[in-house]
């Protein structure tokens, strides 16, 4: 079983991996979906920009895993030629990001391992039927994507990373879904990123208190970890982490998308902390424009972190 401190090291290393955006459709309506109006205008990468990053990787090595992205890729009919490309001009790894849904089918399942991918990110957005439909807003998602991580666990070689989106609506139920996933073998990784806005404020049902969900993602944690997983938190304050502040780790692959992506999003504001001039942290993201314009500062909660502090070290409150 990992220790907590083997968790702190990442699987494979973000930086051997890149990430391009292939496709922008999706037959899920997540509230929580982060380009949920702008897949309506953004562009797919290109055929020539795809081959041209493939042939960067031949000429270059910089990278082992290629992480094929956008909305929802396995609606794409010719993704297993995607796939099968990229692990013939040398990626050892190809990864796709999903809601699941598809992969219901053992026959989908069958292709794509087939393919090359052999690594799968899904989301799962609670651990109870009516509120992962309630989330996603299409009834039968929830049982659909269950049964797409029930029938990648039945492959050899095949790993599977979840992510759970930290709302207002799921943030009780995180070590529900840990213990939902808790015979998954093949299952390496969870990941709890805390929902942020791609706009200043937010008035929706998403955004919850860091003070609210702290305790429900504190125990997720330990009980992934208790299971051998390795856990990443993304867009959490690194000192309310307390002693599972081992778990933050805000680094990402290098992403290949439509420039006009990173317009909406630095609208979010991330890095304001009334502590960001005396803390540590080389992990932390502090607090965003919504979230302070809804819940505040929380001078008296937040801890600045050691200034020799970094991602494998734990904040000095208790947790």
């Amino acid at each position: 079983m990992a220790k907590p401190s083997d968790q702190a090291k990442p699987a494979s290393g973000h930086a051997k991996y890149v990430e391009i955006t292939i496709h922008f459709r999706c037959n899920l309506r997540c509230q929580h979906c982060m380009i949920l109006d702008s897949m309506k205008w953004l562009t797919p990468a290109t055929e020539e920009e795809f081959e041209g990053l493939l042939e960067e990787n031949r000429r270059e090595r910089k990278w082992t895993g290629l992480i094929l992205t956008g909305s929802e890729v396995t609606l794409m009919p010719d993704l297993p030629s995607f796939a099968a490309r990229a692990r013939a001009s040398g990626f050892e790894h190809v990864r796709i990001q999903t809601h699941g849904m598809r992969l219901s089918d053992p026959k989908v399942c069958q292709r794509l391992i087939e393919a090359g991918v052999d690594e799968y990110f899904v989301s799962l957005t609670a651990d109870e039927e009516h509120l992962h439909d309630e989330i996603t807003g299409v009834p039968g998602s929830f049982r659909k994507t269950l049964a797409g991580i029930r029938n990648l666990d039945a492959f050899a070689g095949v790993k599977i990373l979840t992510n759970t989106v930290v709302t207002g609506l799921s943030y009780r139920s995180l070590p529900g879904v840990v213990r939902l996933l808790a015979d998954v073998k093949n299952l390496v990784e969870m990941d709890f990123w805390t929902y942020w806005p791609m706009k200043e404020t937010d008035d929706s049902a998403l955004p919850v208190s860091h003070l609210e969900s702290g305790p429900f993602l504190r125990e997720a944690i330990r009980l992934a970890e208790g299971l051998g997983r390795r856990v990443e938190v993304k867009n959490f304050p690194h000192c309310l982490l307390g002693s599972e502040g081992h778990a933050l780790l805000n680094d990402q692959p290098e992403l290949r998308i439509d420039p006009r992506f990173w317009t909406e999003f630095h609208r979010n504001g991330f890095h304001q902390c009334v502590y960001r001039e005396v803390c540590g942290s080389k992990q932390c993201l502090g607090l965003n424009a919504a979230y302070v314009d809804r819940f505040g500062w929380h001078e008296s909660d937040l801890v600045p972190m050691p200034r020799a502090a970094d991602a494998s070290q734990t904040s000095p409150r208790p947790s």
